[in-house]
């Protein structure tokens, strides 16, 4: 998760996560190598006395600075429509949730189960336990089982959310009365947070996502759990 003083993303926790952690690396060297040839240019041209004629009128330089730019934005479009892509595929999911957006908290349902789901709330401050954040953590966690497909459905009962976890690179918007879907893959076990990323109200502060990914062997135990208790 992020801590204080952070200057980079989270760790990535999904092979989409990491795809757009590589691309703004990428994007972020072109702009380094822009902004110095363009300050370059500038420098030369106030410190300088000299002038050349052949730049002052020159097809071939209007040519260069023409096509230049138009290469540059390929080199980005082109990464940035395949991880688009690649976000909105969903291929035979493992397992599906559905996430319902409240004022102000989120309950979940697992679909492929008959009696399995729950509401969501944070944990007041004066609850919280040593080594529990505060604002972040909640009373029920939504947990996955690792290296699986997960295909979440999204909506909202009254107004707009967005259901966002930055270290699964994933963020939907719950729209009341549409179902939105969004897909990830946990690469590895552990719990991620996130936040409601879209203003609802007062409380807007106060509806945490936690997202605990565990091995296929831990959430199966974990359902059987549920279901006997519900």
């Amino acid at each position: 998760m992020a801590h204080p003083s952070q200057l980079g993303f989270q760790d990535a926790a999904s092979p989409v996560m990491e795809e757009l952690l590589h691309f703004h690396d990428h994007a972020l060297m072109i702009v380094f190598l822009i902004s110095t040839l363009v300050l370059y240019i500038i420098v030369a041209m106030v410190s300088t006395k000299l002038t050349n004629k052949y730049i002052l009128d020159s097809q071939e330089i209007e040519i260069i600075w023409t096509v230049l730019p138009a290469v540059v934005l390929i080199l980005i479009a082109l990464p940035s429509l395949r991880i688009l892509y690649l976000m909105d595929e969903i291929n035979d999911p493992h397992l599906t949730i559905k996430a319902m957006g409240h004022q102000w908290y989120w309950s979940y349902e697992y679909t492929d189960y008959e009696e399995l789901g729950f509401d969501s709330y944070m944990i007041p401050t004066q609850d919280l336990t040593p080594g529990q954040f505060r604002l972040l953590e909640t009373d029920h966690r939504m947990v996955v089982p690792t290296e699986s497909p997960i295909r979440v459905l999204v909506s909202a009962e009254d107004v707009l959310h967005s259901w966002a976890v930055p270290a699964l690179g994933v963020k939907m918007d719950a729209v009341p009365g549409r179902l939105n879907q969004t897909a990830f893959i946990t690469s590895r076990p552990g719990v991620f947070y996130g936040q409601c990323s879209e203003i609802c109200g007062a409380n807007h502060s106060f509806m945490p996502i936690v997202v605990e990914a565990v091995p296929l062997e831990h959430f199966e135990n974990w359902s059987s759990l549920m279901l006997e208790d519900a």
